[in-house]
């Protein structure tokens, strides 16, 4: 049975990071865009990061233009703008797909392990946001408008 363990991300930064090596630590996983609605999440976001990187949480950001097309920049841009606008520190991916054929593989698994609404499987928007424990098992699923602080009680509950 697959884990969350046997992937390995891009960052945008070329660096390859084996999820193993995060084994022990709870995960934030979420698709994220520069154009939407959301984006202020980033805010809150990197205020979590801050808040619990100490405590064994690791947030990841994946890039994604799969809705509206918010995302339209390369993986340099995108770092560019996270920085600028939001002093973005934790990890980002490359720009990935989260759904279709083209779907990164640690996103068909999380969306299998945690169905969205009514047991749907498909990613609706940016910043959907998975949590995972520190075993690797995939504990929730938050939709978009979940706000970043909301977060916060569920991840207190893994540390």
């Amino acid at each position: 049975m697959p884990s969350v363990y046997d992937f390995t991300v891009t960052l945008n930064n070329g660096e390859r990071l084996p999820l193993a090596s995060l084994k022990g630590k709870v995960l934030v996983i979420f698709n994220t865009a520069s154009r939407c609605g959301f984006t202020p999440q980033y805010e809150g976001l990197e205020k979590l990061w801050q808040q619990y990187k100490d405590k064994d949480v690791v947030l990841i950001g994946f890039p994604c233009n799969q809705f509206g097309s918010q995302e339209p920049g390369t993986d340099a841009d995108i770092a560019q703008f996270c920085d600028l606008n939001y002093n973005v520190t934790f990890p980002m991916s490359v720009k990935v797909d989260v759904n279709g054929n083209n779907a990164a593989q640690l996103f068909n698994y999380l969306k299998d392990e945690a169905r969205g609404v009514l047991g749907t499987k498909g990613i609706k928007w940016n910043f959907t946001k998975f949590v995972v424990d520190k075993n690797g098992v995939v504990r929730h699923r938050f939709a978009p408008t979940t706000k970043p602080e909301e977060l916060e009680k569920s991840l207190l509950s893994l540390i």
